[in-house]
């Protein structure tokens, strides 16, 4: 009875609606709606009482073994084994086993991140995240990394639906083309039917190197997120409605306060590699993130009686590899895809006696190697990485007593092996970029706040105010020992981003001067490790904020939440 009335309802509203749904949810021949996902849907039990279960994971980075990962523990860095697909593999069985009645998502970050995924230009991510059986996928950020085309072919190859309500084809002279995936997906069991609305991050153009995403069109969400919730509620009569986003946590709280977002239960987000163990209420949904990596799964039960959801209670799982045994079938998948490579790629390039890590918000060991190893190679006065945030940390040490690094950690620190470029800066144009820098970290409207960590440089000596007023963060900068001089050029070294102008630089720009070098960023910490080996790249204060602990873990202000 409750399925009749509901296509009764629905139907009586498609009549209603008519032609006030938006032109992306209209059947060009028919000029009436379309209903987008739908899993096949089973016939409700006799018995509509019991708990859905919703399991989420995201920003994985293509991490497919066990690694080492960072807990912030009584004021205090510790590390311990997580991860791993083939013990992700078997936390997804057992849940399954627990509960038939379960949904598995990932959102976003699947396709990039390793040096496997590299060398297989993603596609050998397809049959492991297949075996693993998620039900629903989200593109994220990164999945560009190959362009368009490949993004579409590695995304298609996905036995399960993906939905994204804000990416389109660009059809030339910035005129809007089709969604390039379904905007989203509905599942029903025990009598209740949840709709599944996705959303990636619109500034994927900017963050990433422009040719990355050229040929897609982003949107915001809260363009089209009022509509689709309408048809999610009324037209498809879904009982919970959830944003599947690729956004950043600062981003999605923002979001989760706008009135657009009246209907949706929850966010489960993405990007940020938050780790949420409460949910974060925003005034018209919650929020959550489960850390990234594979580390963590969040996990939501949702209780229901006689067809109605009467609560639900959420809880952040760590993928523990000695409480979750490895599954056979998913060892065997990873090896056979994983042998051609792995002498390659377990290849010791040099060592560190200090843990190397990428968590904290200003300044992290793995950054220090950089650019130590950039301004040594190329002698300019002030070397720049940007704040990225994927790579998990390593702190495990072999029989030398020191950490390995090797040819597999280059690409974990940086996917994406991009040729160096050199130029010259004004002394005011650093100063211009700063202030542009610092705001995208901390900017007061969450919204602004463009998604990476504080960007990294050596030879320059910065003094901040991390939540101080736009536009007048930075306090005090010298160069070399000396204050910053508006009108002196300074030469300048960073990596050059596929896309950008030739005279930009780390998003500089009119860079003078401008010359790419002979070799890549991979290339130069080989030859810095190969002279410099044993390392121990501590951080040196090149970045220091007035207002905020050097150990910051978060951008995320205002709300109850620490991450740790």
């Amino acid at each position: 009875m409750k399925n009749s009335r509901r296509i009764f309802l629905r139907n009586s509203f498609l009549a209603s609606l008519g032609a006030g749904i938006a032109p992306t949810v209209m059947s060009a021949k028919t000029d009436t709606p379309t209903a987008y996902g739908s899993d096949a849907t089973k016939p409700d039990t006799e018995t509509n009482s019991g708990t859905l279960t919703l399991l989420q994971t995201t920003d994985v980075h293509c991490q497919i073994h066990p690694h080492d990962e960072l807990f912030w523990e009584d004021n205090h860095m510790v590390f311990r084994k997580t991860a791993g697909y083939a013990h992700l593999a078997t936390l997804f069985d057992e849940v399954r086993k627990e509960n038939p009645n379960t949904y598995i998502v990932d959102t976003g970050d699947m396709f990039q991140g390793s040096a496997l995924s590299v060398k297989t230009t993603g596609t050998a991510m397809s049959p492991i995240l297949n075996g693993l059986g998620y039900d629903l996928y989200l593109p994220g950020n990164w999945e560009v990394v190959y362009y368009k085309k490949n993004m579409q072919t590695l995304l298609g190859g996905l036995d399960a639906p993906k939905v994204c309500a804000n990416m389109y084809h660009d059809l030339g002279e910035g005129k809007r083309g089709e969604l390039i995936f379904q905007p989203y997906q509905t599942w029903t069991r025990l009598g209740v039917k949840i709709g599944f609305l996705g959303y990636t991050d619109p500034l994927v153009p900017l963050r990433q190197s422009p040719n990355y995403s050229k040929g897609i069109i982003y949107t915001k969400p809260e363009e089209n997120l009022a509509h689709y919730v309408q048809v999610l509620r009324e037209q498809e009569q879904c009982d919970m409605v959830i944003i599947l986003s690729h956004l950043g946590l600062s981003q999605q709280i923002a979001l989760g306060n706008l009135p657009e977002c009246e209907g949706v239960d929850y966010i489960f987000g993405g990007d940020t590699h938050e780790r949420v163990r409460t949910p974060i209420q925003c005034k018209y949904t919650k929020v959550v993130e489960p850390g990234a990596f594979g580390s963590f799964v969040g996990r939501l039960d949702i209780d229901v009686k006689d067809g109605k959801v009467t609560g639900h209670s959420y809880e952040l799982m760590e993928v523990d590899p000695t409480r979750y045994k490895a599954s056979k079938s998913m060892n065997q998948i990873v090896a056979d895809i994983e042998k051609p490579y792995k002498a390659e790629l377990d290849k010791v390039v040099g060592y560190s006696k200090v843990p190397l890590y990428r968590y904290f918000v200003i300044e992290n060991t793995i950054d220090t190697l950089i650019i130590d190893a950039l301004h040594w190679k190329t002698g300019v006065e002030i070397a720049l990485s940007n704040g990225f945030r994927f790579c998990p940390p390593r702190s495990t040490r072999d029989e030398t007593g020191n950490i390995p690094i090797t040819e597999s950690f280059l690409f974990d620190m940086l996917p994406v092996d991009a040729t160096v470029r050199k130029g010259k800066v004004k002394g005011e144009q650093l100063m211009a970029w700063l202030e542009k820098e610092l705001n995208n970290v901390f900017a007061k409207d969450a919204s602004k706040r463009f998604g990476g960590w504080v960007v990294k440089f050596k030879g320059m000596h910065v003094e901040f105010n991390a939540f101080g007023e736009q536009g007048k963060r930075v306090q005090k900068v010298t160069v070399n020992g000396a204050p910053l001089d508006k009108d002196r050029l300074y030469t300048v070294a960073a990596c050059e981003r596929d896309g950008d102008p030739p005279t930009t630089l780390c998003r500089i720009t009119n860079v003078t001067e401008t010359s790419n070098m002979p070799y890549t960023l991979h290339v130069v910490l080989k030859d810095y490790l190969a002279k410099h080996s044993p390392v121990s790249p501590m951080p040196e204060g090149n970045a220091v904020s007035l207002d905020t602990p050097a150990t910051l873990l978060t951008q995320v202000s205002g709300v109850d939440y620490t991450f740790r």
